[in-house]
């Protein structure tokens, strides 16, 4: 891995980068494609359109400052410009700080943030106004760097060589690398119920393609047997409200079930009979 290589936008273009990202296109695409609303937004990460499969009108995608970014490559994104080579970039729609979202309150359906939090300088500050901006009931998928996995492993054995003065980095630099039961934890903390969560990319830490492709059989073997020590995990989680019930559209109401006839006793006849007798 060359050293230079320090942003995950020059990752992303090196085989266990492009490795990554398949396998997160793949999930985002199932995990969106049966969202519902209007509005949505996709934080960061412009190699990755991330909101391809979902049909909401509105979609958006939000890139934060190099000056509120841990990613030294981020810069490139200051004035949304398309990375060279990268032909699924998108161009951003507007620059944002996380912790600032400017959106209302309760007003986005859906909210996307593939590596954001790792990236972010204020992790817990970005997923408070992701809460403040969604619409009860609305969703956030996340995707991270898993801590506890081969990658994870290799990357901590190379902070410690850096730090003795030799040796690389494996992943891309970041604030930190955000365990998956953490992030579970912070959501949980924000009235998020976790609808769904998985992990992937079960190869070793390798940079080579053939490499890579020689242990293609790993990905299989590791949602057998061993699931959560994958390089990166996946999960999208619901906005839930107390005291708040969403109104059913008008036409999905229930019909107001039909009368039953009842038998009513008429004295009339009787009576008359009686006059006529």
């Amino acid at each position: 891995m060359n050293s230079e290589i320090i942003g995950l936008s020059d990752w992303l273009k090196t085989p266990p980068g492009a490795y990554l990202l398949a396998w997160e296109r793949a999930q985002f695409d199932e995990a969106v494609s049966d969202i519902f609303g209007y509005h949505a937004l996709q934080l960061g990460l412009p190699e990755l359109d991330a909101l391809q499969a979902n049909r909401m009108p509105h979609r958006w995608l939000a890139m934060v400052p190099a000056a509120l970014s841990t990613e030294a490559s981020s810069q490139r994104w200051y004035t949304g410009a398309i990375a060279p080579g990268a032909p699924g970039s998108r161009r951003a729609a507007l620059l944002t700080d996380p912790g600032a979202l400017p959106f209302p309150e309760n007003s986005l359906d859906l909210v996307i943030l593939p590596h954001t939090l790792e990236l972010s300088r204020d992790p817990h500050a970005t997923l408070r106004e992701v809460e403040r901006v969604l619409v009860p009931e609305g969703r956030v998928v996340i995707c991270g760097l898993n801590p506890t996995s081969l990658w994870g492993l290799r990357q901590r054995r190379g902070n410690l060589y850096q730090r003795l003065g030799y040796g690389e980095q494996f992943l891309p630099r970041t604030s930190e690398q955000i365990g998956y039961w953490r992030v579970r934890d912070w959501l949980r903390l924000l009235n998020f119920e976790v609808e769904s969560g998985r992990f992937g990319c079960y190869r070793p830490s390798l940079t080579s393609q053939k490499w890579l492709d020689r242990f293609k059989w790993m990905d299989t073997a590791g949602e057998r047997w061993w699931p959560i020590f994958g390089a990166v995990y996946f999960l999208v989680a619901v906005k839930r409200v107390r005291g708040v019930h969403l109104l059913e559209p008008g036409w999905k109401a229930r019909k107001a079930p039909a009368a039953v006839p009842t038998v009513v006793a008429n004295k009339e006849p009787i009576a008359r009979s009686k006059s006529q007798a």
